[in-house]
C-alpha cells in the first residue's frame, strides 16, 4: 500500500479544482451570453469540420424526492411530480431554440442524463423526453447513452424501460453501504437493493454499469470503508467512480446538516483512498485515474491503454474532444472554443425561454493560451504524462520557454517524488496520482494569478 506522509499532506493537500474543464467554470463571465453562444452554434452548423465532429448532449433534471446532506449538485427537493411535467415542456422549447441555430438532425454519439435525480421523472416523462431528443437529433448506433440512477427510485421494470428507450449505460449512486454512514447523510438504501438492481441490469443487457462511491463522509473510518470496498468488489460493476467528499457548508446549505466532528481526518481520508486503490486493483480493476476504475475490458480502460482517454464535465470519457450541448437549469456546454452555462434557478430558466431566449447566463471564449494550457492539463489528468514534442508541434511553441516558470514550480514536486521530469516531458508517479490535481494546478494561469482557492475542495 502506498503511504502518503503527513509532510506531503501539509505541503500539497490544498484546495483546488477537479479540472473537468480548463479554464474552470468559476472563470466563466457574464460578458459571454446568448449572443456569443448562438454564434458558436451557427459556426458549428456551417463548418464542415464541426459538422463531422461527434456531438454530446447533457440534460440536467434538478428534482429529488429527498435531500442527501452531502450533495453539492443543483437540485430541487419536491414531492410534487407535476413540477417535472412543466419542466419537460420548457426543455422541449429549449431544444427547439437550439435546433433553430445548429439545425435538426445533428448526430449524437454521447448522451447523459444527470441531476438531481433523472429517475425522478415518471415512465411517461422519460418517454416524452427521449422522444423530444430523437425528433431533433440522431442518436447514432453504438453511442454511449447513460443515465444517473438513484437505486431508491427504480425497480427491474423501470430498468427495462430505460433499456427500451435506448439507454445502454447506468450509473448507480451508492456512496457507502454502511448503515451508520447512510443515516449520517440522510440516504438509506440497503445493499441488497443495489445488488438486485445490478443483477437485473446485467440480465437486461446494459453495456456498462457504474457505481459511485464517496470517501470522507461522516462516521466513515478506514475499517468501515473496507467493508464497503469488499461489497463493491463482490458486486463487480464495470466501472467505479470514487469521489472525495468536499465539505463546503458555506457554499452548500444542505451540508450544514452534517456534523463536522463526525468527518474523518485527512490522514483517514488518505488511508481510505490508498486502501480503495489497492482493493480495486487486487480485484482486477484498472486504475483509470484520480477517481475512476474500470474492468480491463471496459471501454474506459481500453481508452486509457490506447491513449484515447478524455475528460469532460461528467468526468473521464472515452469520447474524443467533442462539442457538448447542455440542456436544463445550470447545464454547462462546450461548443467550439467556447464554454457556456445556463441560469441556475427554475424561475430564471422559465423566464428566459418564455421570452424566446436561450437561457445562457455566462460563459467563456477560450484564447490560444487557454487552449494550450487545457491540452497540458488534460494530458496530465488523463494520461499522467506530458510529452513536450507533440505539444510543441500542435501549438507551435517552445515548451521549456513557454512554461519556464511552471517547470521550476514542478521541481519541488519532483524532489518529493510526485513527478519525474526528463528532457522528453513530465510524468506523474504512483505517489503523484494522489496529488494529480495539484500537479495540474501548476499550469492553471488563472489560479496562479489570484491564489484565491477557498472556493475549491481540498485535493484529498
Amino acid at each position: 500500500m502506498t503511504v502518503v506522509t503527513t509532510e506531503l499532506l501539509r505541503r500539497f493537500d490544498v484546495p483546488g479544482p477537479r479540472y473537468t474543464s480548463y479554464p474552470t467554470a468559476d472563470r466563466f463571465v457574464e460578458a459571454f451570453g446568448e449572443k456569443e453562444y448562438i454564434l458558436a452554434l451557427q459556426q458549428r452548423r456551417v463548418g464542415s469540420v464541426a459538422k463531422a465532429m461527434p456531438l454530446s448532449l447533457y440534460i440536467h433534471i434538478p428534482f429529488c424526492e429527498s435531500l442527501c446532506y452531502y450533495c453539492a449538485c443543483n437540485k430541487i427537493i419536491t414531492r410534487h411530480p407535476e413540477r417535472a411535467d412543466v419542466y419537460l415542456r420548457y426543455l422541449s422549447r429549449e431544444i427547439d431554440l437550439h435546433t433553430a441555430h445548429c439545425g435538426v438532425g445533428q448526430h449524437v454519439s454521447q448522451l447523459h442524463f444527470g441531476g438531481g435525480t433523472p429517475t425522478f421523472l415518471s415512465d411517461d416523462g422519460l418517454r416524452e423526453l427521449m422522444g423530444m431528443l430523437k425528433r431533433s437529433f440522431v442518436l447514432v448506433p453504438g453511442g454511449e447513452y447513460s443515465i444517473e440512477v438513484d437505486p431508491r427510485t427504480v425497480d427491474e421494470q423501470r430498468l427495462a424501460l430505460l433499456a427500451e428507450l435506448g439507454f445502454n449505460r447506468l450509473s448507480f449512486g451508492v456512496q457507502d453501504f454502511d448503515p451508520e454512514v447512510q443515516k449520517a447523510v440522510h440516504r438509506i438504501q440497503p445493499a441488497e437493493k443495489v445488488f438486485g438492481l445490478v443483477e437485473s441490469a446485467r440480465k437486461l443487457g446494459f453495456d456498462s454499469v457504474n457505481v459511485d462511491l464517496i470517501y470522507g463522509l461522516p462516521r466513515q473510518t478506514p475499517e468501515s470503508f473496507d467493508r464497503t470496498l469488499e461489497q463493491v468488489a463482490q458486486l463487480r460493476p464495470d466501472r467505479i467512480a470514487l469521489y472525495a467528499y468536499a465539505h463546503l457548508p458555506e457554499r452548500f446549505k444542505s451540508q450544514r446538516r452534517i456534523i463536522t466532528a463526525e468527518l474523518p481526518m485527512a490522514s483517514a481520508k488518505v488511508s481510505m483512498l490508498a486502501r480503495s486503490i489497492d482493493a480495486f486493483m487486487n480485484a482486477g480493476y484498472v486504475y483509470v485515474g484520480m477517481d475512476h476504475f474500470a474492468l480491463p475490458e471496459d471501454a474506459l480502460a481500453v481508452a486509457k491503454r490506447q491513449g484515447r482517454l478524455h475528460r469532460n464535465f461528467q468526468g473521464y470519457s472515452t469520447q474524443p474532444d467533442c462539442d457538448l450541448i447542455g440542456l436544463g437549469v445550470s447545464a454547462i456546454g462546450r461548443v467550439g472554443a467556447t464554454y457556456s452555462q445556463n441560469v441556475k434557478t427554475l424561475d430564471e430558466y422559465y423566464d428566459a425561454i418564455d421570452h424566446g431566449h436561450l437561457p445562457v447566463v455566462r460563459g467563456l471564449a477560450l484564447t490560444k493560451d487557454d487552449l494550450v494550457r487545457r491540452a497540458v492539463i488534460m494530458a496530465l489528468m488523463c494520461q499522467g504524462e506530458l510529452l513536450f514534442e507533440p505539444l510543441e508541434q500542435s501549438w507551435l511553441i517552445d515548451f521549456r520557454s513557454y512554461f519556464e516558470a511552471e517547470l521550476r514550480q514542478l521541481e519541488e514536486m519532483a524532489e518529493q517524488g510526485l513527478v519525474s521530469i526528463s528532457p522528453e516531458g513530465v510524468k506523474v508517479t504512483t505517489m503523484g496520482w494522489f496529488f494529480v490535481r495539484g500537479v495540474a494546478m501548476v499550469f492553471d494561469r488563472y489560479l496562479q494569478a489570484d491564489r484565491n482557492r477557498a472556493r475549491f475542495s481540498r485535493i484529498i
